[in-house]
């Protein structure tokens, strides 16, 4: 049986019908936001979800922030902390390190960079199209 694409199933489209491309651009910039989330102060990964949602990039799955904040905490980014609660189970909490705050400076620039050059390329071409 064949399998259709993830861009093909009708909830993967916009009103227009074409593709939606934001889990894709999710994906790409997902480790530098939640390195953002955690310039305030620490948290456990359900807040840092809520966070995103409320930022309006919709709900992150455990199953997709996990493993960002396992690789988060292997590259030195992040620590995490195992703390038992009094009532339910324990959380394992989040905390941005010196050297995370380094590479969320860096990759911040970066990113904007190239976000001025999607924003110049996308303008253009749309005033192009005007007539």
């Amino acid at each position: 049986m064949l399998r259709m694409a993830a861009t093909n199933r009708p909830s993967d489209r916009t009103p227009d019908r074409t593709p939606d491309r934001r889990s894709s651009w999710l994906k790409g910039v997902l480790d530098l936001l939640v390195l953002s989330c955690l310039t305030e102060g620490e948290s456990y990964g359900y807040e840092i979800s809520k966070a995103l949602a409320g930022a309006g990039l919709g709900d992150i799955k455990g199953g997709t922030l996990y493993p960002v904040l396992n690789r988060l905490e292997e590259a030195g980014y992040v620590v995490g902390e195992f703390r038992a609660a009094e009532r339910g189970p324990g959380r394992r909490y989040y905390r941005l390190t010196g050297e995370g705050r380094t590479a969320l400076a860096h990759q911040t620039d970066a990113w904007l960079d190239f976000h001025a050059s999607v924003r110049t390329t996308l303008t253009a071409s749309l005033s192009t199209g005007e007539s």
